[in-house]
């Protein structure tokens, strides 16, 4: 019997691509950048699933011009890349990978959190230029974490991983604010406390963004809620880029009216804003939140593990849209 056609968007592990062969016709596209929307458009003719990661847009104009397509697997956790609406309504299922990344992408962003507070990159710069040429009791002193405020905005897996890291790693005081309130007995394994929005803000030592990106979360972060924040404090984002207005906090960063910032994630990546590059009180990664070979390998298996399910009548581990089973 015939194989189905399946186009895995960009390379993959090898062990992934083998248990996607033993099911599937592969399409792989290796290259180093991601494609083109022509050319991804044109891969998917005859294909019924699709491989992909937080680079290859799917929206309703693919969609139509690619009728074949049965199933659009991502190996990332956010999926604002893909139009859910689009693709429920063409029957197409969806699938993501929760779960797998969680204690990873936590450790990041507070790995981020501590190099931001602690001026850490700013000090690698100025000692790999020659800058270091004395002490002084105020050198690139930055601001406490330990037993200081953390303030989350987004309270799901990762975000109450990074709760149990501030809250039991380092005597922080938790607060967050979640579209939803957590039950009570969550919050009390956590430590953590429920606040509005504009309580978060003034009260943040170190604000962390870990909500979905969405319309209504679009540029949450702008001149306004930067103004409500301590000019001490830190914000963290490793959620999605467009969450926050970038130029706004280029000028709070500037002008000093928030102390630093720490960015894994960017509105037009992997473009940075310049104003941006310019700052020293920033410090930038290339979205690498979740970049562990182990997690990585784990997205990647479960990503193929949703697209076999998908396509030989399983139901696949983490449907995004279930009401589209059995395809």
């Amino acid at each position: 019997m015939t194989k189905p056609k399946v186009l895995v968007a960009r390379r993959a592990p090898a062990e992934v691509l083998a248990q996607l062969a033993a099911h599937f016709e592969l399409d792989r596209h290796d290259g180093e950048s991601p494609l083109g929307a022509d050319e991804l458009r044109a891969r998917l003719q005859g294909k019924a699933g699709a491989f992909v990661t937080g680079t290859e847009r799917i929206g309703a104009e693919l969609l139509a011009a690619c009728p074949d397509l049965k199933a659009v697997c991502t190996m990332t956790v956010g999926h604002n890349h893909i139009d859910l609406a689009a693709c429920t309504a063409r029957g197409v299922l969806v699938t993501n990978t929760p779960d797998v990344l969680t204690e990873t992408t936590a450790d990041f962003g507070f790995a981020l959190l501590m190099a931001t507070a602690r001026r850490m990159a700013e000090g690698e710069r100025l000692l790999r230029d020659g800058g270091w040429k004395s002490w002084s009791w105020d050198f690139l002193a930055g601001a406490e974490v330990h037993g200081s405020t953390l303030a989350i905005l987004g309270m799901g897996r990762i975000g109450q991983a990074l709760a149990r890291r501030g809250r039991f790693g380092f005597g922080m005081r938790v607060i967050y604010h979640n579209r939803s309130r957590l039950p009570a007995d969550t919050e009390a394994a956590l430590g953590a406390r429920y606040v509005g929005k504009d309580e978060l803000l003034r009260e943040a030592d170190h604000l962390v963004l870990v909500l979905p990106y969405s319309a209504e979360a679009h540029h949450c972060i702008a001149a306004a809620e930067l103004a409500r924040m301590k000019p001490t404090a830190t914000l963290i984002n490793i959620a999605r880029g467009g969450i926050v207005d970038e130029d706004a906090l280029a000028a709070a960063l500037r002008e000093r009216r928030i102390a630093a910032a720490g960015l894994d994630v960017f509105e037009g990546e992997p473009r940075v804003n310049p104003a941006l590059l310019a700052l020293p009180n920033v410090v930038l990664t290339p979205h690498i939140a979740s970049a562990t070979l182990p997690t990585r390998h784990a997205m990647a298996r479960l990503a193929a593990d949703n697209l076999v399910a998908a396509l030989t009548g399983a139901t696949p581990p983490t449907p995004l849209n279930p009401e589209v089973l059995p395809l």
